[in-house]
């Protein structure tokens, strides 16, 4: 399936040192003619660190997309019954937010996307960049890997030599991940090798 024509959500969390991977591919998704919605955690709204100032991911997203993101709970839970996805990509997924979605913990804009995105039987992936992926959110994400219509984009090690239990996603196979994701397969292999 080739990835043009969509309606795609695409959902940022905090792991902000991955963020100048991801909005190549946002702009690249807009590019090929999708319409394209970014929603924003919690705290990637208001917080400010060494890799950019949340005040500028927030409107840098609206610049590319023409869109206002999606900021809190209550527009999050319209994409269920609106039925205004077709894909919905969690990118990054923090361990954090991947241990709130395998226990079904609804409390952030991305969570409550995720949630309503689910109800209507449509494909959500996960593009995870977490430090505990190996370690103790490892169960949380065995459960999502057999999750029904949860996707991953492929990931790998990003640093096994001082933090062995990191895992990151491939941002560069997003679209190919969203693609199969959109035709009911999981775009393999799932586990890349280490840098």
């Amino acid at each position: 399936m080739t990835l043009s024509g969509k309606k795609i959500g695409v959902a940022l969390t905090g792991s902000y040192c991955t963020y100048d991977n991801v909005f190549p591919q946002i702009e690249q998704l807009v590019q090929r003619n999708n319409e394209v919605t970014t929603i924003f955690s919690d705290r990637s709204q208001i917080t400010d660190t060494r890799f950019g100032k949340a005040n500028d991911f927030l409107n840098k997203a609206k610049t590319i997309t023409g869109k206002d993101p999606i900021t809190t709970i209550v527009e999050a839970e319209k994409i269920g019954p609106q039925n205004l996805f077709d894909i919905v990509i969690i990118a990054p997924c923090t361990g954090n937010t991947l241990a709130k979605l395998a226990n079904a913990i609804t409390d952030s804009p991305v969570l409550m996307a995720v949630k309503s995105q689910l109800r209507n039987n449509k494909p959500v992936v996960i593009a995870i960049a977490t430090n505990d992926a190996l370690s103790n959110n490892l169960k949380n994400l065995g459960q999502l890997l057999w999750a029904k219509n949860v996707y991953f984009v492929p990931f790998r090690q990003d640093n096994y030599k001082t933090k062995p239990y990191s895992m990151v996603a491939h941002f560069d196979l997003m679209q190919a991940a969203m693609e199969d994701a959109l035709e009911g397969r999981q775009l393999q292999p799932i586990v890349l090798a280490p840098l």
